[in-house]
């Protein structure tokens, strides 16, 4: 039988460490929704969220726009 192995713990951020990485990632993805190209009203969103224990971390964030951003949301419900 396989153990089941523990999930890995969440990644969450002070607020003053999340400003500064949602910086990085808006300057990782060029100021740019990584959906449509669109450079208007960018966003962070969290791919595995984080009311789903997604962490605050490079790997799990990425920049869209507030369209792209909502239309990701209703797409995961």
């Amino acid at each position: 039988m396989t153990p089941i192995r523990d999930k890995n713990p969440r990644v969450k951020l002070e607020p003053d460490a999340y400003d500064r990485l949602r910086l990085e990632i808006l300057e990782r993805d060029h100021w740019r929704c990584q959906n449509c190209g669109s450079l208007l009203h960018l966003q962070v969103h969290h791919q595995e969220l984080s009311s789903h224990s997604g962490s605050d971390t490079d790997e799990n964030l990425i920049t869209l726009c507030d369209v792209c951003h909502r239309r990701a949301h209703r797409l995961r419900f």
